[in-house]
């Protein structure tokens, strides 16, 4: 049986899965808004805490990665730290979450094309549609053909996306004098539970920060690679974050009542230049969501690939492709599935359908978050290796998670996003009815994850 091509990859293409999934791009050229509508002038601030908390999340996450490596990452971790259940649904939780970040970011890779296509005065926009087909075709077959270009591929649109949002940050406080935003700095007219909200969707701006770790199996030196691909993921993007937006709420006048309403954020903040530049932004902005898009299917493939060898899934989701040592059905199974649900939807404001899916999405990695920050104490516990400190970090990630998840449900929010905590509610519960359905068929499955590290059952 064909196995995923080991070795294979460097510390630089290991980080590239991890920044692509990021897609640094998308918050300054569509998140940010959102964030501003909640939390006004103290934006920046949000995007602070939000660093804070997923850098410890990614501390804990790279401790259970340096000592259990492979594809199937966050389900095993789990269910080795606190048993199998725990672990199928941290598995069926991340399933949905990198599924519904690659819907989510497909619809604003959408939306920043029409853009781009906008300011080069092209009236006439391919169908929403056609768009979907070849996103999600494009990315099915980089993902097929080789990780290793696929990542290359993800990492170098995303350094050129980010140089173009870096240039046309600095040109916006070049042309203020450089001066210092006393408002914002000062906090004001900040709310605590707007607050929260945000940093919920702040949250959605980092996740599949940690998805280097679906990529132990192919990583060369996995133990110190994906942990470090991890940490410097959170903190490069979080500087980012921060700076970007305190650039465009300064550039919006402090204005995050408009800024909040705009759909286009980065396009009217270089309004009355030339709209080449404009359409070079939001050039930017499209090859820096598609490789989200691309690093969410490998990220995707590479866990139901896992959960298929482990049998929790049909065995021909574990099957590799004989050249390109790729989990391809996997891979085609999610690019389908990512086209019919984006289709699903064509006749939705695409603005609307991004915001759903993303706090779908944003469900599944805090569930995932805190199991794995609570999982890790418990891991190095049984291992012998516990200290205070991994205590402390563990304890602090489920906390922060926690607190998260609170501020996504309480105060409750509009019609339709108040549906939302029931369909990813529903969800689970067919994933622990689904548990119950291996236990009975395949009862050595759960033993074989129980004891069995890295290898296939």
């Amino acid at each position: 049986m064909a196995e995923l091509r080991k070795d294979s990859l460097s510390f630089i293409e290991t980080l590239g899965q991890s920044v692509a999934n990021v897609s640094p791009t998308l918050t300054p050229a569509l998140s940010v808004a959102v964030v501003a509508g909640a939390a006004g002038t103290a934006s920046w601030f949000i995007f602070v805490l939000a660093t804070v908390a997923l850098l410890v999340v990614g501390i804990n996450v790279g401790k259970l990665a340096a000592r259990m490596p492979g594809a199937g990452s966050f389900f095993i971790y789990v269910s080795r730290s606190l048993g199998s259940a725990y672990g199928l649904l941290a598995g069926w939780s991340m399933l949905a979450a990198y599924l519904t970040t690659a819907i989510a970011v497909c619809i604003a890779t959408s939306i920043f094309f029409k853009t781009m296509l906008t300011a080069l005065g092209v009236t006439a926009a391919p169908p929403n549609i056609l768009i979907y087909f070849v996103i999600s075709a494009l990315a099915w077959l980089l993902a097929c053909l080789d990780i290793r270009m696929s990542s290359r591929v993800g990492l170098t649109l995303e350094v050129i996306s980010v140089a173009i949002i870096l240039a046309v940050c600095f040109n916006v406080l070049a042309g203020s004098g450089f001066q210092i935003d006393a408002k914002q700095l000062s906090l004001k007219g900040i709310e605590v539970g707007s607050a929260a909200q945000a940093i919920v969707f702040a949250i959605f701006c980092y996740v599949g920060f940690e998805s280097a770790a679906t990529l132990g199996d192919e990583t060369r030196n996995p133990t110190d690679v994906i942990p470090k691909a991890i940490t410097w993921t959170a903190i490069a993007s979080g500087t980012f974050f921060v700076f970007v937006t305190y650039v465009i709420v300064q550039a919006f006048g402090d204005d995050t009542t408009k800024l909040a309403a705009s759909a286009a954020p980065m396009a009217d903040i270089l309004t009355g230049k030339s709209p080449w530049l404009t359409a070079v932004v939001y050039f930017g902005a499209t090859i820096s969501a598609f490789a989200c898009v691309l690093a969410s299917l490998n990220a995707f493939g590479r866990l139901l690939f896992s959960l298929g060898r482990y049998q929790f899934m049909p065995a021909s989701m574990g099957t590799v492709h004989s050249s390109h040592q790729t989990p391809y059905v996997a891979l085609t199974l999610g690019a389908a599935m990512n086209f019919i649900v984006c289709s699903a939807f064509v006749n939705q404001g695409e603005s609307d359908v991004f915001g759903w899916f993303g706090t779908l999405a944003s469900f599944g990695f805090i569930i995932v978050y805190f199991l794995c920050s609570v999982a890790t104490p418990v891991y190095l516990k049984k291992t012998g290796t516990c200290t205070a400190y991994d205590v402390a970090m563990g304890g602090l990630g489920a906390v922060l998670m926690v607190l998260s998840l609170i501020g996504s449900l309480y105060p409750i929010p509009a019609y339709p996003l108040n549906l939302l905590p029931y369909i990813f509610l529903a969800y689970m519960m067919v994933g622990v009815v689904w548990f119950f359905i291996v236990k009975g068929r395949a009862p050595g499955a759960l033993e074989s994850l129980q004891k069995d590290i890295g290898a296939p059952a």
